[in-house]
């Protein structure tokens, strides 16, 4: 029978930043990544690549947490040369109504004061304070957040967006790198510290005494391993039955589309452009009648939520774009290949314009935009699951939900930490199982603000 110090299942960014973790800095020399799926080709392959250290309450956990991630992702790419592009373009959150303008600056006071960094607030359309984004890099960039007021000084720098803009949050701790990139930099770096992949799944965990003692493969394997990690994903709760223990997550389906913006609507330099508004699309009324007809797409003529976002993708001289809208977001079973929605291209391009008006040339004229996406597998209050599980010598890193790039190096080394018996920073309580015994923390849930969440 093979053994292993430690038996990680899935190898998506969670699995190898967890791998990477426990190999490169905790120097376990024994460990086995299992996967069915070649590493980083599910929903890590699929999302916007994105980060931020912007979060909301009630308390710090989430911006410490990712505070960490990123100095973790700043040091790795020092390291490596910045092999995976990683960028400090920034999130523009973006409104045309005085309240949500308000709210803004309300959130944005309170996620500041949670270490998100200084909030500097410009009301003049000649405000000299306001440092302007760097398309490439991340050094000598400013921390916190910009909170525009003043529509020539949002148009000034940001063209682009519509005229009726009144008000845009430029957070400044964000922007994005190259998922495989970084995944494969890790994984190799896993990899010269003796991690092995073995391509197949994991059918079962064996337990002996009350503990983890091997676990089963699909190819009739067997593997002799006193520390199990569930880094499964999507199928993270399946995974956790394997062990007799019922997860607290679900998953939602959650889609992008990539466009060909030949006419150079959103400039190639823009950050990650974001509508904090919720919207009515405008159909004619042949589309309105048969949308009435349809029971699966008759709520596309209500009132549709906030958090459409766009950016581009690739170099200066790429045409591309990226652009997501979760307008009908709903619990569901995971499912490879990802279900298509013939109509979820059509529905951006009549949302878009609403945050730039330019795109709306592009409305029943542009070529077939390609659509992918992934499974965000979530817990009520979008917190994450890195914990031990009530089973000895088995932990978990997972619902990371659609953050699970961002916050990756910083939750593989909390895994770590669990594991070898490290000591463990002052967030890892909020990310525990135990968290939900607690009945006032249930109680508290429901009053939980989204602010800054996609």
């Amino acid at each position: 029978m093979e053994k292993a110090e430690v038996v990680i299942c899935g190898a998506g960014i969670a699995g190898v930043s967890a791998a990477y973790s426990l190999a490169v800095e905790q120097n376990i020399s024994n460990i086995v990544l299992v996967d069915e799926n070649p590493p980083l080709s599910q929903t890590s392959d699929h999302s916007t690549e994105c980060y931020r250290n912007w979060w909301p309450g009630p308390d710090d956990a989430m911006v410490a947490f990712m505070n960490r991630s990123i100095d973790r992702l700043e040091a790795l790419a020092r390291q490596s040369g910045n092999v995976f592009h990683l960028n400090r373009r920034g999130y523009l959150y973006c409104t045309a109504h005085i309240e949500k303008a308000r709210e803004l600056e309300q959130s944005a006071s309170e996620i500041s004061a949670l270490g998100a960094g200084p909030l500097r607030v410009h009301r003049s359309e000649n405000s000299a304070a306001y440092q302007p984004l760097q398309a490439e890099g991340f050094e000598g960039q400013p921390n916190g957040a910009d909170l525009l007021l003043s529509p020539a000084l949002i148009r000034s720098h940001f063209p682009y967006v519509s005229d009726r803009v009144i008000a845009a949050l430029h957070v400044r701790r964000a922007g994005w790198f190259s998922a495989q990139q970084l995944g494969m930099y890790l994984l190799q770096q896993a990899r010269q510290h003796g991690v092995r992949l073995i391509q197949t799944s994991v059918v079962g965990v064996n337990l002996a005494a009350g503990r983890v003692n091997s676990v089963y493969l699909a190819n009739g394997a067997e593997i002799r391993t006193s520390i199990f990690v569930n880094a499964a994903g999507p199928r993270q709760a399946q995974v956790a039955q394997m062990l007799g223990v019922d997860l607290p997550v679900y998953n939602e389906l959650h889609l992008k589309a990539a466009f060909n913006d030949a006419l150079g609507v959103l400039d190639r330099s823009a950050p990650l452009v974001i509508l904090s508004d919720t919207q009515r699309l405008n159909w004619s009324d042949e589309e309105r009648a048969w949308l009435t007809e349809q029971d699966e797409y008759r709520y596309l003529l209500d009132e549709l939520p906030s958090g459409l976002h766009t950016r581009p993708e690739g170099g200066a001289d790429s045409p591309i774009i990226l652009a997501l809208w979760e307008y009908h977001t709903r619990r569901v079973e995971p499912v490879l290949p990802i279900p298509e929605d013939p109509i979820y291209p059509d529905v951006l391009l009549r949302g878009l314009p609403q945050l730039i008006p330019g795109m709306g040339s592009y409305l029943h004229k542009i070529s077939r935009p390609r659509v992918d996406g992934g499974y965000y597998t979530r817990t009520r209050e979008n917190r994450p699951l890195i914990c031990p599980l009530p089973v000895a010598g088995a932990y978990l890193i997972g619902a990371l939900s659609g953050f699970g790039l961002m916050a990756a190096c910083a939750a593989g080394e909390l895994l770590a930490c669990h594991v070898v018996g490290a000591p463990l920073p002052p967030y890892a309580p909020s990310f525990a199982l135990g968290r939900y015994q607690d009945a006032a923390y249930l109680s508290r849930l429901d009053s939980w603000s989204a602010s800054g969440q996609l």
